[in-house]
């Protein structure tokens, strides 16, 4: 057996963030034909172990991934396209295993995995089966349905099964390629946007519920997968939603079944996925009110994770203006003022005009006064998540102290798994008051067992915790929250090819 594996894998925002070229990839991670067999973790991970076991021939394509952003440029999406399809040869496999996420843009509104699996199926034709996996907040697009034989989704938000679901799409293609299996693929989806604060997959909650629910419909005879999809909220394409996707085994009136079942259940648990927020001032009074620290403020609204620039100052101006006499830790993307933290040199007495320089439609830089205590390089090595062990910068940063406050300034927006950038820089979340995360769920990972409280933050951004104020131009109403109430919904099913 021939099996040719690849990945181009990123999360993308239409609504702020900065553009992703090459060098962005190059960032984190860009491995080209047999230095790509070297990925030991992450999804490619799982699926080299998969198919190492099964001695399979392994036909490496590319492996290209780094942290959400803004869309993809046109010349590099191009260019790794181009690379993938010149790497993969139709006549020498029997099929093919691609690692993607679902919610990647291409400048200005292309749908990434879909104009990409497309053209994986034009190169390869009709009857090559081609597997892909994808995160569980993908947009599943009619593109992706109908020119994949099966999507596979992650099944942990926070996310640690990155490997596992790599594992799971491999068997799933091996077994279609060897014709012990015949996919019938179905997706059906309701027009639910939310953030992603109420998504955990663990514990109780709606999410939760539905998650098992929905692989609980994987013990039937019959089913060879289910997936349950939280939508990115912040795209803009036509047809947004989240819902539902189950593959059988031959039989696409089960598929459909299933799959309606999930989307009319999420439909119904929506109230219970929408989070309430706060301003950042009734935050810190009520936290100043906990005893004892972290208390988390959660500005999700700026998470580079997905897609912000990590430049937004509105909590540090609400820590700031609050005058507070108690340690308390920010992070903020600003190359102009890391720059000037890094001329100056420790213990130099500055003036910064900290913030939204990278995408200033969203607040104005504020002047903050203070010291820069310390300065590095900005490395770092990830703990856990998606890029557990993997090595992660960023850029030139600085610990700049204005008061009791201490603020990271960083060169490049990274992923916040937990506290990672924090204590790279000799930061302890542990002995803080308040932490400013910008995350909106990782924290429950990463500051388990020591956070007070948390506070979820209604501040201005591209990834706000609510979409009620975000101005879509291509997703047209009706769609909740904005509609809490849509006579008559039918979910909206898509149904893959049946190939054979």
């Amino acid at each position: 057996m021939h099996v040719a594996v690849g990945s181009i894998f990123i999360e993308c925002n239409q609504f702020g963030g900065t553009p992703a070229d090459l060098a962005r990839f190059e960032q984190y991670e860009l491995r080209r034909g047999t230095a790509m067999l070297d990925a030991g973790e992450g999804v490619v991970g799982g699926m080299l172990d998969v198919l190492r076991a099964g001695a399979v021939d392994i036909h490496p394509l590319l492996v290209a991934s780094t942290c959400s952003s803004g869309p993809v440029t046109r010349d590099c999406y191009d260019q790794l396209t181009a690379e993938l399809l010149a790497a993969l040869v139709p006549e020498d496999v029997d099929g093919v295993l691609l690692g993607l996420h679902g919610a990647g843009v291409v400048e200005p509104a292309t749908d990434l995995e879909g104009d990409l699996l497309a053209a994986v199926r034009r190169h390869i034709g009709p009857d090559l089966p081609l597997v892909a996996t994808l995160d569980l907040h993908a947009h599943v697009s009619e593109a992706m349905v109908r020119n994949a034989d099966a999507l596979v989704a992650w099944e942990t938000y926070p996310h640690k099964d990155a490997f596992t679901t790599g594992q799971r799409g491999a068997r799933l293609l091996t077994g279609i390629i060897d014709r012990r299996w015949q996919p019938a693929m179905a997706m059906a989806k309701v027009p639910v946007l939310v953030g992603g604060c109420r998504g955990q997959t663990e514990g109780d909650g709606a999410f939760p519920e539905l998650m098992r629910r929905t692989k609980s419909f994987e013990e039937r005879a019959g089913v060879l997968s289910t997936s349950l999809f939280l939508v990115q909220p912040h795209l803009d394409f036509a047809g947004l939603g989240s819902g539902g996707l189950v593959i059988t085994d031959n039989d696409m009136d089960l598929a459909v079944e299933l799959a309606t079942d999930i989307a009319e259940r999420y439909w119904q648990s929506r109230e219970a996925l929408e989070q309430p927020v706060v301003s950042p001032g009734t935050a810190i009074r009520e936290g100043l009110e906990i005893d004892g620290g972290p208390v988390l403020l959660i500005e999700a609204a700026d998470c580079a994770g997905g897609g912000a620039a990590g430049d937004s100052v509105a909590s540090i101006r609400a820590l700031v203006d609050a005058s507070l006499g108690v340690t308390s830790l920010a992070m903020v993307v600003d190359p102009e003022a890391a720059a000037a933290c890094h001329a100056a040199g420790t213990d130099a007495e500055l003036r910064l005009s900290l913030g939204h320089k990278l995408d200033p439609c969203w607040g104005k830089p504020i002047g903050v006064t203070g010291t820069v205590e310390r300065i590095s390089n900005g490395n770092f090595r990830y703990d856990g998540g998606i890029w557990a062990g993997r090595e992660a910068t960023m850029g030139p940063a600085a610990v700049f102290a204005a008061g009791a406050l201490k603020i990271v300034v960083a060169t490049h927006p990274t992923y916040d798994w937990a506290d990672e950038q924090f204590r790279s820089m000799q930061l302890e979340p542990h002995s803080a008051k308040f932490v400013v995360v910008k995350n909106p769920m990782n924290y429950r990972f990463g500051y388990a067992g020591i956070a007070k409280a948390a506070f979820i933050l209604d501040t201005p951004g591209p990834t706000p915790a609510s979409v009620r104020g975000l101005q879509y131009e291509h997703l047209q109403r009706p769609y909740f929250p904005v509609d809490p109430e849509i006579p008559g919904l039918q979910p909206t099913v898509l149904r893959g090819l049946r190939r054979r």
